[in-house]
């Protein structure tokens, strides 16, 4: 199921009558909203084994020296979110860090898993997200302008990530 956003500008006939009791009028109440699922007009795109990179991204400069991958919105929504459950969902959105595990499969040797308190997804500033993955920064040295790609493997609950282009 896809998610989107709901949000909430009117106050609850409950939440009226406490602000009324407080003396408050809710008139300077934020609007608050909440992930929520909706029905998928369209089929969910189906992975190329050949290129499953779903989300690709040049790394800049932050992104390494923070050791926080940033993602867009709607990369998040569509290609990560869309796979999860509501309530991970509602808890990465309200602030709280989810711990994951990332698969890197960059080597020619094989796949390096990473799963630490270092390996987390979070909410970043300004409809970002962020994946934590400080131990792929060192261990891979990854640089500013490698172009990295990932995607969220269903089967396994993992991201899957690779260094698909080196910079210069």
């Amino acid at each position: 199921m896809r998610k989107t956003f709901f949000y909430k500008f009117f106050l609850t006939k409950a939440e009226e009558e406490e602000a009324a009791k407080a003396g408050s009028s809710g008139a300077n109440l934020p609007v608050r909203r909440e992930v929520i699922e909706i029905g998928d007009f369209y089929p969910r795109p189906e992975p190329d084994p050949a290129n499953p990179w779903r989300i690709k991204k040049v790394v800049h400069n932050t992104d390494v020296l923070t050791g926080k991958l940033v993602l867009m919105h709607n990369d998040v929504f569509e290609h990560i979110f869309r796979f999860w459950s509501l309530e991970i969902c509602n808890q990465v959105v309200n602030g709280n860090k989810v711990y994951v595990a990332i698969w890197d499969l960059t080597q020619e040797g094989g796949p390096i898993q990473y799963q630490n308190e270092r390996i987390y997804f979070g909410k970043g500033p300004r409809e970002t997200y962020i994946l934590g993955w400080l131990d792929v920064v060192r261990n891979d040295r990854v640089k500013p302008r490698d172009e990295v790609g990932l995607y969220w493997d269903q089967k396994s609950g993992t991201f899957h990530m690779k260094i698909l282009h080196r910079a210069v």
